[in-house]
């Protein structure tokens, strides 16, 4: 009898560890997972950006790009899984934008800056009758760019990590509605977002095999009324 309750508590003891060791290790590759593709993605873009500055039809910038783009993924993913508070979720809130990595905010902040960079280039060449088609490419590839360079400095520098305060409480000093555009009213509880780029992750474990996919969404409108 001694035997069988010495091997149930052994058990238990295994168990709990194997638990506790399983849900580090989620974490750990949520967050490498999710630089790592994030990473891929901007490089990827800033590939197809350069292409576009060039005027060429070489597809070696986004070779590059997508190589380039995959080791700075994996580099922010272990700066991200450093800073990392073991028993918390890890969050970053910067300035336009929060995501539970660091390299989610350099990657929507480059969307921002090629849409922002197309548009104005486009609304030049309405207002002079010329034609936009170049405006938008060239536009788009400088404003990709230029997205990425204060994605970087949003990121790094200017975003704050959930270190010594749970995720929860970050959000809550924050809008409850994402978006490029926020109204909100905390008397009346009206909250509007608008335009809100996001990307939705998706993590499987399939025997041995680790699938991370990724897709990007555009929320137009987030209504929240507080009754």
């Amino acid at each position: 009898m001694r035997h069988n309750h010495l091997l149930a508590f052994v058990g238990t003891i295994l168990a709990l560890t194997i638990t506790v060791t399983s849900s580090v290790n989620a974490q750990t590759i949520k967050i490498l997972g999710g630089n790592t593709l994030n990473g891929a993605l901007n490089g990827t873009i800033l590939g197809g950006a350069t292409m576009a500055l060039q005027n060429s039809n070489e597809f070696d910038p986004l070779r590059v790009g997508l190589g380039a783009g995959t080791l700075y993924g994996i580099s922010v993913g272990i700066y991200d899984i450093s800073q990392a508070t073991k028993g918390q979720q890890y969050y970053v809130s910067a300035t336009f934008n929060d995501g539970d990595n660091s390299t989610i905010i350099a990657l929507l902040d480059t969307f921002y800056g090629a849409a922002g960079g197309a548009i104005v280039a486009a609304s030049f060449n309405l207002i002079a009758n010329e034609p936009i088609d170049q405006a938008l490419q060239y536009g788009a590839g400088v404003g990709a760019w230029a997205g990425f360079g204060f994605g970087l400095i949003d990121a790094f520098l200017l975003a704050e990590r959930a270190g010594d305060f749970q995720a929860a409480a970050a959000t809550d000093s924050r809008s409850p509605v994402g978006g490029i555009i926020t109204v909100n009213n905390p008397e009346s509880g009206f909250h509007v977002g608008l335009l809100n780029p996001t990307l939705h992750h998706q993590t499987r474990i399939t025997g041995r095999r680790l699938t991370i996919s990724s897709e990007p969404a555009v929320a137009l409108v987030n209504l929240q009324i507080e009754l």
